[in-house]
Order: C-alpha cells, then structure tokens, then sequence
C-alpha cells in the first residue's frame, strides 16, 4: 500500500464535474484506491462516495492505493488533485 497527503489545489474545488473526473481517473487502475479526510474514507471509484466528502480547494487529504498499479494510481490522482494535470 502507498499513501501521500496533499492539499488539494483545483479551482472551483470539488464539486460535480471535477469529482466525476477523480472517478474517472481512479477507475482506470486495478488497484483499490480511497480518499480520507479526518475520520471520513471513501472509495475513490464511487461517485456517491466521492460527493459525501464535500471536498473544497484547499483541503489536505490523504490518497491511498493498494494493489498491482498502486504507484501509477496514487502518482495519477495526486497529480490530478494538486492541479499538475489540469
């Protein structure tokens, strides 16, 4: 398992379309892959999941992935959530 904490840098913070997108990304890779903000944990791959966060710009998380493309997984999302890709 590989974990990184960051803080999350994407205008307009998350709200649907850029939630949509985590998903989207996060559905790409084998690996199980969670979002943790406090005591909350969720499911990076479910949208539902995703929108109970009520994420805004600013925030630090942490990602979390475990499986056979753990490393490609956590570097994507965190490159997506620090608005390195965006």
């Amino acid at each position: 398992m590989v974990k990184e904490t960051v803080e999350i840098q994407i205008a307009g913070g998350m709200e649907v379309r850029p939630v949509a997108m985590l998903v989207q990304l996060a559905s790409r890779f084998d690996s199980s892959i969670y979002i943790e903000n406090g005591s909350k944990s969720f499911n990076a791959k479910s949208i539902m999941g995703m929108m109970t966060l009520g994420l805004n710009s600013g925030e630090t998380i942490t990602v979390s992935a475990q499986g056979p493309d753990e490393e490609k997984a956590l570097e994507t999302l965190v490159e997506y959530l620090t608005g390195k890709n965006n």
